[in-house]
């Protein structure tokens, strides 16, 4: 017997064992998505974690049925998620839920209607009976409608109960949250040969505009090109009403085709990338050190070109047929760097961040599923868990950021450790790339552990900001503090301001507490211009 266990989207500590129905046998598999039946009431979208043969056992559920006809999820990242679930505490559970699109995991209802040809005398118990009222034989019921109607707490025994005997029909109505993308496109109604079409024309000789658009669509549908409606209209220059008198002809038809939800355009990656002296010294640094090393630390001063460096270091790993991911710990950045790497890489470049809705989000996955053509992945922390086929780098932007960290909800992981464990499974390279390197890196950098490569002059040498230290402790000692602003600083502001400069003045937090509440009625003070709560300053300055 065949037997699949399965990883639920529930924080359950254990996978749970179902039989597989002969009739899919052939396409289940480790990483396939199906629906299994949890409990007595719900249905869920379970990942199988393994498949295999075992003796008959008893009590055993079977799988409700396949979703798809590949597997979803590749081996890779069911390590990593085993890896992850143990490393960071949490189930296998909390893992696929924080992993997976939310379009990619579906949700079912189970519908009962009474069979209309229903007229056998079976006995029905006194639930059945009641359950049977109930239906009718038009409009299908839900079971927490049953439930609510006839005031049964667990109506499954005996819908299940009332299906068997004959008595009402079950319809496990699911429902996909993906939808693929669509756009008008026009095709040939069916496959004319030569003579036909010449034959078609020549009837088309009294209709003028009509022998034109089918000129235009022969025209652009040259090299089996696809022919948008939109296109072929503004092109032909007529009306929707002819396009559907060539479709009432049945001469050519119209059906939608599956596009992208983002286009990027052509890559331009042979175009000239120039590194100065100073990057292309970084650059060759950290060749040699991904030779002894698993990761190296590019510890790059601020506008030292650090981005530069790694598009470089991308073209190689592309031109090697390889995949490249580059995180960065805040979707505003992704933005700006976008800009940057579209240029070069076009449509092999998917960004991936929880402000996509959940379509683009399981048309990015479904891509790195299906094709070759996504190379590079940009996105923040949730990116990791994508499922590549060949990864050949790992860029870890501002690597010292804790918005890579995951709080809330499990698991609690930090998305930059995780990406050197990811690239350890595909025997991939991870580099950091930091002004101001976290201590534990910085260390592991020093003691060997990574490699570590300076970066120590911006770029065209623009000189770096002077830097000075005030101790207003000392100040304060010594009585010269006359305001929260020291003496130096205020001597800096008077220069500026005599030569009509602007000054910014950047401070942690100001007052006390950003706001104070009442413990008996929970009122809290505000602004009586705004609704902005007020500031609360322990010492009046």
């Amino acid at each position: 017997m065949l037997y699949a266990d399965v990883i639920l989207p529930l924080p359950l500590q254990d996978t749970y064992t179902y039989s597989v129905p002969k009739d899919i046998q052939d396409i289940i598999t480790e990483g396939s998505r199906v629906i299994v039946q949890f409990g007595q009431k719900k249905l869920y979208t379970a990942i199988v974690l393994r498949v295999y043969k075992s003796e008959v056992k008893t009590n055993i559920k079977e799988i409700v049925s396949a979703l798809d006809k590949y597997p979803i999820i590749n081996r890779h990242q069911l390590v990593f998620w085993q890896w992850t679930a143990s490393y960071y505490l949490c189930s296998l559970g909390d893992v696929y839920k924080a992993a997976i699109p939310s379009a990619l995991k579906l949700e079912s209802e189970t519908y009962v209607i009474k069979n209309p040809e229903y007229a056998s005398d079976s006995l029905l118990t006194i639930n059945e009976q009641k359950i049977f009222n109930s239906l009718s034989s038009t409009k299908a019921s839900k079971i927490s409608e049953i439930a609510k109607s006839t005031n049964i707490q667990n109506p499954i025994t005996a819908v299940k109960s009332l299906n068997e005997k004959g008595c009402v029909l079950l319809n496990e109505d699911i429902g996909s949250n993906y939808s693929p993308k669509t756009t008008a496109a026009v095709k040939l109604f069916r496959d004319f040969t030569g003579e036909e079409i010449n034959t078609q024309l020549d009837i088309l000789e009294r209709h003028k505009k009509q022998q034109h658009l089918l000129f235009t669509f022969l025209r652009i549908s040259e090299n089996n090109k696809i022919v948008f409606k939109k296109e072929l209209l503004e092109q032909a220059n007529v009306t929707q009403a002819v396009l559907d008198s060539l479709v009432k002809k049945d001469i050519l038809t119209i059906y939608n085709h599956e596009i992208n939800r983002i286009d990027y355009g052509l890559s331009n990656i042979d175009a000239a990338h120039t590194l100065n002296i100073h990057q292309l010294k970084a650059y060759e640094e950290i060749k040699s050190t991904f030779a002894e090393k698993d990761v190296t630390l590019l510890h790059g001063v601020t506008a030292s070109g650090k981005t530069e460096i790694y598009i470089q270091l991308i073209k190689d790993v592309i031109s090697q047929g390889g995949q490249v991911l580059y995180l960065l710990p805040e979707i505003a950045l992704t933005t700006q760097i976008t800009e940057r790497l579209k240029s070069v890489f076009g449509n092999k470049l998917a960004v991936y961040h929880s402000k996509f809705n959940e379509n683009e989000r399981a048309e990015t996955w479904n891509k790195l599923l299906k094709n070759t053509e996504t190379q590079v992945v940009l996105g923040a922390r949730s990116a990791i868990f994508l499922p590549f086929n060949d990864l050949k780098l790992v860029v870890v932007d501002e690597e010292h950021e804790s918005s890579y960290k995951q709080q809330d909800p499990a698991p609690r992981y930090n998305a930059r450790n995780l990406s050197m464990v990811l690239a350890g499974l595909y025997n991939a390279k991870t580099l950091l790339g930091t002004a101001t390197p976290a201590i534990e890196t910085y260390y592991n950098a020093l003691t060997g552990k990574y490699g570590l490569v300076k970066l120590t002059k911006r770029h065209d040498n623009i000189a770096l900001p002077e830097i000075q230290v005030v101790n207003t402790k000392e100040l304060r000692r010594k009585k010269l503090m006359k305001s929260i602003l020291s003496p130096p600083l205020i001597k800096e502001i008077d220069e500026a301001l005599e030569k009509k400069e602007q000054i910014i003045l950047f401070q942690n937090r100001r007052g006390f507490s950003s706001m104070i509440e009442c413990r008996t009625c929970s009122w809290t003070p505000r602004c009586q211009h705004c609704d902005v709560s007020l500031t609360y300053h322990k010492v009046k300055m």
